[in-house]
């Protein structure tokens, strides 16, 4: 086994431990959201509307990170992208005016987070040509460890203290954790021996594409779609549980373990698909966890009680965890791999949009009808629109693989 196959595992592992934190980070927000409207006296609408901005932020740049990684490779963006997100919970930490947190939280959060998925994603999906959809799934399950490890810190740390200094305690474990990781990853071998210029001939024997061309491609088009209905599925539900539990008359710390058990399910979710999808082919797998995550988002608009939450979680976690790395792979087959971290970003950006719904859709609900139903209920039909549109689905022509690129990342 060549040195390169050793060390691929360790870009998992390190991406894996990245995501984890990052986005545990991130969705800290939900934990913080009761404490933060009783202590500032900010409406849940305003707050998740934060939330929302950082979607929506997360997705356009994405597609800047991603073209920087093509061209610098990933450590020097997820360093950047650490530093970034350090400095905005401390300074989120600090604010007195919603404006301004919606700004700085929207604004910086979103920046900072997309330098971590189109990176990670592209880095990955280059290391390996065998067992990819299981590496894609692996570095998922690390972030999707973030309800498990990461959500409940934040919890914890508002029974002793505010939830400003809870934040500013959260900023430095994040540092001392991510920083080290960055410098574990490096370029696939693979994109190194693409960009070097004695390789370019071979490499351009493949069906030349540009970014713009590959960008008004059906099978890129599908997908975009696709996993935006697929995100505003999910989003919500995300989002409001804890919230949703808590109105249910669920102690405040019990409804966060109802997170926690949506994170425990991910695990093995992105696995067996994964495997499925390796075995099977990542298109259908796709298609059949489309369907069964719409219906899963109805288990929530019959929960009641903590038993019920437990069992949602758990399927509708296996679920969405489950389909979400499949993307990723379907773009590494049907793609340039010098272009893929762009291609990444840009389905990253499909991703931001649909997130973005679920926050501030819950949120104006709630202050609307003082329940969440609806957003059950409108959770399941787009979740019923994201699995007709990837029916339509059809791949490019399997590109051929040089025998330099194979050996490179096998």
């Amino acid at each position: 086994m060549t040195m390169a196959s050793n060390y691929r595992w360790v870009i998992v592992a390190a991406g894996g431990l990245l995501g984890c934190v990052a986005m545990g980070c991130m969705f800290s927000l939900p934990v913080f959201l009761i404490p933060m409207s009783q202590d500032t006296g900010w409406s849940r609408t305003g707050i998740s509307t934060a939330m929302t901005i950082a979607f929506l932020v997360m997705g356009f740049a994405g597609v800047v990170w991603g073209t920087l990684s093509d061209k610098y490779g990933p450590r020097a963006v997820c360093l950047a992208g650490t530093g970034l997100l350090v400095c905005t919970l401390l300074a989120v930490s600090r604010v007195t005016n919603l404006y301004m947190f919606q700004v700085l939280y929207g604004v910086l959060m979103g920046v900072s987070m997309a330098a971590f998925f189109a990176p990670l994603m592209s880095a990955v999906t280059g290391w390996f040509e065998t067992r990819r959809s299981l590496a894609v799934s692996l570095i998922s399950a690390g972030i999707g460890m973030a309800p498990v490890t990461m959500s409940p810190l934040p919890g914890v740390l508002i029974t002793h203290y505010d939830w400003r200094t809870a934040m500013m305690i959260l900023a430095l474990v994040a540092a001392v954790i991510m920083v080290p990781a960055c410098f574990f990853l490096r370029k696939s071998p693979a994109l190194e021996q693409a960009q070097k210029p004695e390789t370019q001939t071979a490499v351009s024997s493949a069906p030349a594409i540009s970014r713009r061309q590959a960008f008004a491609s059906a099978p890129f088009l599908v997908l975009f779609f696709t996993n935006f209905f697929c995100c505003a599925t999910h989003s919500g539900p995300i989002f409001h549980t804890v919230s949703y539990a808590i109105s249910c008359g669920i102690p405040a710390l019990t409804a966060v373990t109802i997170y926690s058990v949506e994170g425990l399910a991910g695990m093995p979710g992105r696995i067996v698909f994964g495997l499925m999808g390796d075995k099977f082919g990542a298109k259908w797998v796709l298609v059949v966890g489309l369907l069964v995550q719409a219906i899963g988002a109805l288990g929530y608009f019959y929960s009641r009680d903590l038993a019920a939450f437990y069992s949602s979680a758990a399927v509708f976690g296996f679920i969405y965890a489950g389909v979400m790395p499949l993307y990723s792979v379907l773009l590494r087959e049907n793609y340039p791999l010098q272009i893929l971290g762009t291609m990444m970003g840009a389905m990253g950006l499909a991703g931001g949009l649909g997130m973005a719904t679920g926050p501030v859709l819950g949120g104006w609900i709630f202050d609307t009808t003082g329940n969440y139903g609806w957003l059950y209920l409108s959770s399941f039909g787009m979740g019923l629109g994201a699995f007709f549109i990837a029916m339509l689905f059809r791949p490019f022509p399997k590109l051929p693989v040089t025998s330099s690129l194979a050996n490179a990342a096998s």
